[in-house]
């Protein structure tokens, strides 16, 4: 996500609350909005996958992903 994006998302963000925006608009900030979510949770995971515990005997352990039910 380059820093352009995010300033056209504050952009119509501010442009929403003052006049409101197009289908057009609404349309590009709906996908710049799932762009930005979607790298945030890139990074996340990336942080995560490179994350270990260390136990009281000093051994380190890799985080498992935790299974969810359904």
């Amino acid at each position: 996500m380059t820093q352009e994006q995010i300033d056209r998302i504050n952009e119509l963000a501010h442009k929403a609350k003052s006049v409101g925006l197009t289908p057009e608009e609404t349309e590009e900030r709906d996908i710049l909005r799932r762009a930005y979510i979607d790298s945030v949770l890139g990074n996340l995971r990336g942080q995560l996958d490179n994350t270990y515990i260390v136990d009281e005997k000093g051994r380190k352990r890799k985080l498992k992903e935790k299974e969810t039910e359904g």
